[in-house]
């Protein structure tokens, strides 16, 4: 089969044929159709990634057919289209990923290729209202947002939610569900442009944070936020603590601008502000998005499709940061 292949830290994504999978008794074969990228992919591909290894082909986010399935898989899944959980090996916890979670993608093969092969009960059927590029674009970043906002912070009809950082996929999806779950969002960015396109999606405003005191123009148009969402970290966190209300709670799933400063401690413990850590999430949470998604009928933003020949060119495209939405492979 075609892969995009990666060999080493800080090589190029190589296209070319590679082993096709073999499925064990409980897997399914799935004839990949289109995958996404997510800023995963480029940290694999920098090694700024944990427990490396190479050659890999990278992906978590994929939609395709399933055309084979394992002696012990009993249902009606061969012939029929599915999107894929990439959350492998959760655990019993609930509240925690188990020692041995991993994501599709490192150290399993995953979706930059022809065929992939995964667990049986981690596949679902695509959206009915969603094309395939559309659905490649949900799983990881889809879940990760969603068990953040809905999980995590408990986001209810009727509160404020700011999310940090619009444009890119976890910020969207986070977004645009909470929208759909009735709250008045608002959103932040250095670029006029992505705060303005993301009106569209129901979003009520936003603020540039490369503004100086953005957080003090927001929090005077707002009167601060019930649940804040945020992928950055770094220096500005101080000031979500400002634009945090009383009792509110702050869903953290990212460090993208490094160490952060919480500032004054006595913000946090007066105001009674819940600081919640999250990342990914467990398979319950991903059929419940699915159907959060079916419900709503919720369609998430591509930025640009690029085949999969084009892997190393989309990896690019992705680390400039530009993008307001998923890249997408299209592979077959």
């Amino acid at each position: 089969m075609k892969a995009a292949v990666l060999h080493g830290i800080n090589t190029e994504y190589q296209y070319q044929e590679f082993d096709k999978p073999a499925i064990g008794e409980d897997e399914v074969l799935i004839k990949v159709s289109h995958a996404a990228l997510n800023h995963r992919d480029v940290w694999i591909q920098k090694g700024q990634y944990a427990g490396l290894v190479f050659p890999i082909i990278c992906g978590s986010d994929g939609c395709g057919t399933v055309v084979e399935m394992g002696a012990s898989v009993a249902s009606d899944l061969l012939g029929k289209e599915v999107l894929i959980n990439p959350s492998l090996n959760w655990g019993n916890n609930p509240k925690t990923q188990a020692k041995d979670y991993v994501i599709l993608g490192l150290p399993n093969h995953g979706t930059f290729a022809e065929y992939v092969k995964v667990k049986a009960r981690l596949v679902y059927p695509k959206p009915a209202h969603l094309s395939s590029e559309e659905a490649a674009a949900f799983p990881l970043a889809g879940l990760t947002a969603f068990r953040a906002l809905m999980g995590r912070a408990k986001a209810v009809a009727g509160e404020k939610v700011l999310v940090t950082g619009i444009g890119g996929g976890v910020a969207l999806f986070a977004a645009q569900f909470a929208v759909a779950a009735g709250c008045e969002v608002y959103v932040t960015s250095g670029s006029d442009d992505k705060i303005e396109r993301v009106k569209s999606l129901g979003v009520k405003g936003g603020a540039n944070y490369k503004v100086a005191d953005w957080h003090k123009a927001l929090a005077k148009e707002t009167g601060g936020f019930d649940v804040i969402i945020d992928g950055a970290g770094g220096p500005d966190f101080a000031k979500l603590i400002d634009l945090c209300k009383p009792g509110g709670r702050i869903a953290v799933y990212g460090a993208t601008a490094g160490t952060w400063n919480p500032g004054v401690p006595a913000k946090v413990f007066w105001k009674q502000i819940d600081i919640l850590g999250s990342t990914m999430g467990t398979d319950e949470q991903f059929e419940e998005m699915i159907d959060f998604i079916n419900k709503h009928k919720i369609v998430p933003v591509v930025a640009k499709k690029f085949g999969l020949n084009q892997c190393e060119e989309a990896a690019k495209y992705m680390d400039e940061g530009k993008q307001f939405g998923k890249i997408i492979l299209e592979i077959n």
